[in-house]
């Protein structure tokens, strides 16, 4: 039986968002055509925005719906001129300088906020930020829906995010932005989205996010998110038993609930990977985007740690639909793949 433990890098669909697809297809006018049917498919459009928005705590802030995190970063940084942390992820990295200094503990000194780009919560290792107020950007692409958030008190002018990372599909995100910020748009056209990004909507995905939107909401007010903090920390005490040696990244800093981002120096995070795929587990080394790059994470390299450290990383991320037998079962097999490793190679050394 397959336990997926990779939910940072994206999440099964919700029975929700299932059935919000279903709705979707039923929907066959375009939301720019004034007929009946292009005014049924506009209410729906407008309908899930402001639902986007309520989940956001965006209320009165522009939603412009977007291909994803990526698009809506590019949108707001193309122009250049930006800082930010070499902990960012790439979509945000490669519009920027990532000049701005991280601790060891993955907390990142901003000092022009006006100019800089800092994400709310780091993919890899789960670190939170505390945002300045001010900020010019955040992706919010990991920490919507795993921790309560509201846009409308980050102080940020932009925000991002994407919707398969809380049970909605690929392909579609959304850019939050202050109300009455001026961008020109990336995409060119048509008016559709305030005149901000042209093209026909993806009616269907927005109506999926809206879904996913609002029951990731519902989780969280419902508290699952503490029981998944817990489990996390049960999974972390016995990786740390069965490996002394080992280090958790970022464990003294405010961190994602779900999020495990484990190093055990020489032993490399991608035969770790491949080892726990055969088990039955799904974890990752690191970001899903850097996949198959054989190299350290930058981020973790930013914050002090060595090439065969950072070489070593794994990530484990869970959500409330993985239950503390699974946790279990995975130490299990991480325990069986670790004693062979370390007959052969000698104990973690501490650091």
């Amino acid at each position: 039986m397959r336990t997926y433990l990779d939910w940072n890098a994206t999440t099964p669909l919700r029975a929700e968002v299932k059935a919000a697809i279903i709705e979707g297809l039923e929907i066959s006018g375009n939301p720019s055509s004034v007929h009946t049917e292009g005014r049924a498919a506009k209410m729906a459009l407008e309908r899930a925005r402001e639902q986007l928005a309520v989940a956001l705590g965006a209320d009165g802030a522009d939603v412009v719906f977007t291909a994803g995190a990526t698009e809506a970063a590019a949108m707001v940084l193309g122009q250049g001129g930006f800082h930010c942390a070499p902990v960012e992820h790439s979509a945000v990295k490669v519009w920027c300088e990532a000049d701005l200094a991280v601790d060891g503990d993955g907390i990142v000194t901003v000092t022009d906020p006006a100019r800089t780009s800092l994400q709310l919560a780091n993919n890899e290792t789960g670190v939170m930020q505390d945002l300045p107020q001010g900020l010019h950007s955040s992706d919010l692409t990991q920490a919507f829906g795993k921790v309560p958030m509201a846009f409308n008190w980050l102080g940020v002018t932009a925000g991002f995010v994407s919707a398969h990372k809380l049970g909605g599909p690929k392909g579609i995100g959304a850019l939050i932005l202050r109300k009455g910020t001026d961008l020109p748009p990336l995409i060119k056209g048509g008016g559709q989205e305030q005149g901000r990004r042209a093209g026909t909507e993806n009616l269907i995905g927005i109506l999926a996010f809206a879904a996913a939107a609002t029951a990731a909401q519902r989780d969280l007010d419902a508290g699952l998110w503490d029981e998944v903090a817990a489990r996390r920390d049960a999974l972390e005490a016995q990786l740390c038993d069965i490996a002394p040696g080992a280090v958790i990244v970022g464990k003294a800093a405010r961190r994602l609930p779900n999020t495990t981002c484990l190093l055990t120096s020489g032993w490399k995070g991608e035969t770790q990977v491949m080892q726990m795929d055969l088990a039955g587990f799904a974890i990752s080394a690191g970001s899903a985007c850097s996949s198959g790059k054989v190299r350290a994470s930058g981020a973790l390299q930013a914050m002090g740690f060595d090439d065969q450290l950072a070489q070593s990383a794994i990530r484990i991320s869970i959500s409330p639909a993985v239950g503390g037998d699974q946790i279990n079962r995975f130490a299990d097999a991480w325990k069986k793949a670790y004693s062979r490793w370390r007959d052969r190679n000698g104990p973690i050394a501490a650091i």
